[in-house]
């Protein structure tokens, strides 16, 4: 059994390759190559724009990809979305589609555009959002550096975006959110009703929402005299569970825990107050929940 897996060219590429770096498998990738190596003789994997996943996943080209759910959308593919992996390329949260116009453009709602002119690379869904609103407008496609089209080439533009920073620095303003999208994984309908693919591919989820769940996240242990037990959990975050175990020595216990690595600066210095010894932290890679 081979399955046919769509890496994402671009954007997410290097995201997607050190997510599964994260889940256990090592892709490998040169510049003069579309088919990436991969350490798992079970899977084949090729470079694809996100742009065009869904429609090879579709066609059964791929048996399975990476995109947006975006371009899903865009395409009107029929596939299986096997799971919402929640990052993108600056961070591991969702993007958005926005409709942006000039500051100085008097623009304050979608229906200011009747009869404007919008560029986007969305474009079916950027129709189906007019639509919906009433909007007859001309949606125009756009090649890239969609951001410095208003006013003289649009009026406005659809466009992805994480943080607005590049919107802000071209004297745009948000007017309206058209979709809200994540990273999928998606899969050929028939792949999916294989046995031996869907089984694959429910491996390859688990490994990749481990990875997800331990992005940010570190483990700490660390030995405690019977004595100072409360005073030690006292300083670990509410709601977490550690777990205890016993020594050699019945009067030492161990405590290992799991943390948000933002914390732990200010939680290792409390603990070795309340008497905490032999304090380690170390990086997670996975958390299958």
């Amino acid at each position: 059994m081979k399955l046919k897996l769509g890496i994402p060219k671009g954007s997410l590429e290097s995201a997607t390759i050190d997510l599964f770096r994260r889940a256990g498998f090592a892709i490998t990738t040169s510049s003069r190559s579309y088919f990436p190596g991969i350490d798992d003789p079970e899977i084949e994997c090729m470079l694809i724009r996100a742009q065009e996943m869904a429609r090879y996943v579709e066609d059964g080209i791929l048996d399975a990809g990476l995109t947006g759910r975006d371009w899903v959308e865009e395409n009107s593919a029929s596939v299986v979305a096997v799971a919402d992996l929640i990052y993108a390329k600056q961070s591991f949260g969702k993007v958005r589609w926005v409709l942006a116009v000039p500051v100085t453009s008097g623009f304050q709602a979608v229906e200011d555009l009747q009869g404007k002119i919008i560029a986007t690379e969305l474009v079916e869904t950027t129709k189906r959002y007019l639509a919906r609103h009433g909007v007859a407008a001309k949606v125009e496609f756009s090649w890239g550096a969609t951001e410095v089209k208003p006013p003289v080439l649009a009026d406005a533009i659809v466009e992805v975006t994480e943080t607005g920073s590049s919107l802000r620095a071209n004297n745009l303003k948000i007017i309206d959110t058209v979709l809200e999208s994540n990273t999928q994984l998606i899969a050929n309908r028939e792949a999916w009703e294989d046995r031996e693919k869907r089984q694959k591919l429910e491996d390859i989820r688990m490994l990749l929402e481990g990875a997800i769940n331990a992005l940010g996240k570190v483990g700490l242990m660390l030995n405690v005299h019977r004595d100072n037990l409360q005073a030690v959990l006292a300083v670990l975050p509410a709601l977490k569970r550690p777990t205890i175990s016993h020594l050699s020595d019945e009067a030492w216990l161990a405590v290992n825990t799991i943390l948000d690595e933002s914390t732990v600066r200010l939680i290792i210095p409390r603990l070795k107050q309340a008497g905490g010894e032999g304090i380690v932290e170390y990086p997670l890679n996975k958390i299958v929940l």
